[in-house]
């Protein structure tokens, strides 16, 4: 059995659940090691997958616990799953880079795909990468290593599975029963050295989050329901509670039998028509408009951007290039340059980093980058090769590089 295999609690005696006969490990786990074999594995390290089962004796009305492991996805309101999504698409999408001492040097066999075994290439790795660093912390942990020590398959980790205590000031991990401590690699978007987990912008607005989901509930239940009554029925004088269920009663009852006929409304009440309220008004969109954008400004995303009004104004081609590029400066930028810098330091030696080239997001139209080349070239500061090398027009694969294809 692999490590991944016998991590999930697998039968470790190459024995199927259905009691068939099957391989003791599944072909391409990454580190092909059979395990069914050894007989000095204590029990206590076993790791059957966590899984709790609800308990009994509590009342109906309580919720079943949230055992499922992606209910941190899934709890976000769609304004958020939607920021997350954004920058970690766009920030994925970004072509990385190794470089030492400043200069480009050969990328590393791991950054086309950290592990083919789980992942279609570095975009699938490096988004959810960046999804668990939205949320708070990111941890990596290392399938094989080369032979200077250093990982060269490696794969995510969700947070949920990893333990993490201080210990004397230092961190301690603990996957199952395993101790990762010297291995694992811990990502922490904030964090403060008496608190040994990280923690994301989210959590600040978990009141939010739940006002965003009580709007939403609403609306759709004023959707389902068709909204509250527009009318009511008053009476002048005080009357008991057998009467006024009475009154009503017979309203419903009239309104069931006779449906489309004029009211009749008799014994002194009076039917009071409410004001009629507009879509806007039912939804409270404006009050919606505002937590949704909040909650964007939090995850750092410009408003705009997911489709919310904000303090933008009327958007011009100019402006909105403008909008992108605070869009890198302020939140792409800081969120590559951590993450990276922190991979960089955990994957490789010393003075080598990794690199993720921003330049396509903000990039200037073709236009404008062709007027600056000119300048640039007649001021003497480039030359027209290096100009082509800039926009990748040099080579065989030029023309698919212009079009967008692969080379």
């Amino acid at each position: 059995m692999s490590f991944w295999s016998w991590l999930k609690g697998e039968p470790p005696t190459g024995v199927v659940p259905n009691g068939n006969p099957g391989p003791a490990y599944r072909p391409g786990d990454p580190d092909m090691v059979d395990i069914s074999s050894l007989t000095d594995i204590p029990e206590s390290r076993a790791l059957p997958w966590p899984q709790p089962s609800p308990w009994s004796g509590y009342p109906d009305s309580w919720s079943t616990p949230q055992w499922d492991p992606g209910h941190q996805v899934k709890n976000l309101v769609d304004v958020a799953w939607a920021c997350i999504d954004l920058n970690s698409s766009v920030l994925s999408s970004m072509p990385l880079y190794r470089l030492r001492n400043g200069s480009v040097i050969r990328a590393a066999s791991w950054m086309g795909n950290p592990d083919p075994t789980v992942y279609t290439g570095w975009h699938e790795f490096a988004k959810q990468l960046f999804w668990d660093y939205h949320l708070g912390e990111a941890f990596v942990l290392p399938m094989a290593h080369d032979s200077d020590g250093y990982p060269i398959r490696f794969r995510v980790i969700p947070p949920w599975l990893i333990e993490v205590e201080l210990n004397g000031g230092m961190r301690e991990y603990r996957l199952g029963a395993m101790d990762v401590t010297k291995e694992i690699l811990h990502i922490r978007y904030q964090t403060t050295i008496d608190d040994p987990r990280g923690h994301g912008p989210l959590e600040s607005a978990a009141d939010r989050a739940v006002t965003i989901g009580l709007l939403q509930r609403y609306t759709q239940n004023l959707a389902e329901t068709g909204g509250v009554p527009l009318y009511w029925l008053g009476i002048d004088r005080k009357i008991s509670q057998s009467e006024a269920t009475d009154l009503m009663d017979r309203w419903i009852e009239s309104r069931t039998r006779y449906a489309g006929h004029p009211a009749l409304v008799s014994n002194g009440a009076t039917l009071h028509q409410a004001k009629t309220m507009n879509a806007s008004e039912i939804s409270l969109l404006e009050m919606t408009q505002f937590a949704e954008a909040r909650m964007a400004i939090l995850l750092g995303v410009p408003p705009f951007l997911v489709g919310l009004p904000g303090a933008t104004g009327s958007l011009t081609y100019s402006n909105i290039e403008q909008l992108f590029g605070f869009h890198d400066r302020s939140s792409l930028r800081p969120k590559a340059t951590a993450v990276m810098a922190a991979l960089s330091g955990w994957a490789l030696p010393g003075p080598q980093s990794l690199e993720l080239n921003r330049d396509d997001y903000t990039r200037p139209s073709l236009v404008d980058r062709a007027n600056s080349y000119k300048t640039l070239i007649e001021c003497g500061v480039m030359t027209p090769d290096e100009a082509r090398a800039m926009e990748r027009l040099s080579g065989e694969p030029a023309a698919s590089r212009i079009s967008g294809g692969m080379d």
